[in-house]
């Protein structure tokens, strides 16, 4: 039976669901994928014309390869660079993500797409999306032997900071400086994970819940040092309450609440 979700589990004991793509969103995809290459290679093919004239065969050879080396390394180039995403994908909000839910590695994203010339046998990719509809996960061979899955990016809905709880008072707000440099150099991600964490907290374990934001506050403690009489009173969740609320929370959105709200409508 096909699966409509992929369900993954992190070591701090948080689960959460990735809806897998389907066929129709993928083809969709490539087709813009394939548009934007054959536009390269038309190009590609004029000026080997041009120097074909002077070159014959030495030219002819070489303008195979680097036809072999554009459709093989548009995907592994745009997949690397937009961490798993082409520009078919990032329009249709599609990207690329390991099956087990750890960071998708390079070898993954060059083995997928050396087999791309195994899939898209006899033509038009049928044995590809013959796999694509009869695995569980919708994936292709190249999915299957690279161990990755094509999923769809929610978009982020404007977060509802009334769910963190902050307290009456927070010390982070004392210096408008540091303040100001927290929320410089948070980034939305950041921001929006250490939110989902808040969120969420209630659904851990107990030496779950302590270790994530164990973690979480030391990362942010990194990122903005404060003067310890400010922080050293706060626990480590306290602490995750009070960036997130320094960050997120504003009279006028600064730039991490404009990227979210730019991101946003629906919703890493």
């Amino acid at each position: 039976m096909r699966e409509e979700v992929l369900t993954l589990r992190t070591p701090e004991g948080i689960v959460f669901d990735l809806p897998l793509a389907g066929p129709a969103s993928r083809v969709l995809a490539w087709s813009i994928d394939a548009a934007c290459l054959a536009a390269a290679g038309s190009v590609l093919g004029a000026v080997a014309n041009a120097f074909q004239l002077v070159g014959g065969d030495a030219v002819a050879g070489f303008v195979t390869v680097l036809y072999f080396v554009l459709q093989t390394g548009y995907g592994i180039v745009c997949e690397w660079r937009w961490r798993g995403q082409t520009l078919g994908k990032r329009v249709l909000r599609l990207r690329v993500v390991d099956q087990q839910g750890l960071r998708l590695r390079p070898h993954q994203i060059v083995l997928r797409n050396l087999l791309r010339a195994v899939d898209s046998l006899p033509l038009l990719y049928l044995v590809g999306g013959t796999s694509v509809v009869l695995s569980r996960r919708a994936q292709r061979l190249g999915d299957l032997a690279a161990g990755t899955v094509v999923v769809r990016v929610p978009r982020l809905r404007e977060p509802d900071l009334d769910q963190i709880q902050p307290g009456k008072y927070n010390s982070l707000r004392a210096q408008a400086h540091l303040e100001a440099r927290l929320r410089r150099v948070v980034t939305p991600e950041e921001a929006w994970l250490a939110l989902q964490a808040l969120v969420r907290r209630d659904e851990l374990e107990p030496g779950a819940r302590v270790a994530l934001f164990g973690e979480l506050a030391d990362h942010l403690r990194a990122r903005v040092p404060y003067p310890p009489e400010l922080v050293e009173a706060l626990s480590d969740e306290q602490y995750v309450r009070n960036v997130v609320d320094v960050v997120l929370r504003r009279r006028e959105a600064g730039p991490a609440r404009k990227k979210l709200q730019a991101r946003s409508v629906e919703a890493p």
